[in-house]
């Protein structure tokens, strides 16, 4: 008698991992979304290890604004003290891409600047 399930891995428990999901507080979830979108912007305006390998300033550019749509609107839920670092962040992610663009935006044109207002270094 064989098992059809012999060799394969263990089929995830969502009922659990639903449970653990409820139990995490959402500003960590908010915090933690945040900083996954500020690496991955991070990496695509090719301030990586590997650099202009991964240069994508168009990836950046919708990385910065979902962030920056996500800092501004949770703002006020998350407190000053968690959305103070989120909105430094931000902000060296918005002065970086002006940088590294070769045609910088307009002031109130960059990425997030609708959400932020203008960056100025």
């Amino acid at each position: 008698m064989s098992d059809a399930n012999a060799g394969q891995p263990p089929a995830p428990d969502f009922d659990r991992m639903t449970r653990d999901i409820a139990d995490v507080p959402a500003v960590e979830v908010i915090t933690t979304v945040a900083v996954h979108l500020m690496s991955a912007a991070a990496v695509n305006l090719g301030l990586a290890e590997e650099g202009p390998q991964h240069k994508d300033l168009d990836e950046a550019r919708k990385l910065i604004n979902a962030l920056a749509g996500l800092v501004t609107a949770s703002a006020t839920e998350i407190s000053s003290f968690h959305a103070a670092p989120l909105r430094d962040g931000l902000k060296s992610l918005q002065l970086a891409f002006r940088e590294a663009s070769v045609v910088p935006d307009e002031p109130g044109q960059g990425p997030g600047e609708k959400f932020t207002g203008p960056i100025f270094g």
